[in-house]
């Protein structure tokens, strides 16, 4: 029981001279510097990066599914043109046609 009162005792004591120190204070300045440093370094949290993480994901796929239409589209002009050249003339015929119809 008195190894208890005096370990407590010691304690108190050290926690009083160690909150009555120049310790304290150092801690207190150097928290708030660093604070101010971390602000004026414009960081992000976890949970920020986390979603910036996944809408650079999906533009990604996004990018890759549009790239892969464009390339689509390149291939289909490459195409002879003599085909779309007489699928516009047999169209052209047929909307004459069909104008004199009526």
């Amino acid at each position: 029981m008195l190894n208890k009162n005096v370990i407590d005792e010691i304690n108190a004591k050290v926690s009083e001279i160690l909150h009555n120190s120049p310790a304290k204070d150092i801690e207190k300045n150097i928290r708030m510097l660093l604070s101010g440093a971390f602000t004026r370094l414009d960081l992000v949290t976890r949970d920020e990066f986390d979603v910036q993480q996944e809408v650079l994901q999906r533009t990604r796929e996004k990018l890759m599914v549009l790239e892969g239409k464009v390339s689509e589209l390149e291939a289909l002009l490459k195409k002879p043109t003599y085909l779309s050249a007489e699928n516009h003339a047999a169209e052209e015929k047929q909307d004459n046609e069909d104008m004199h119809e009526k």
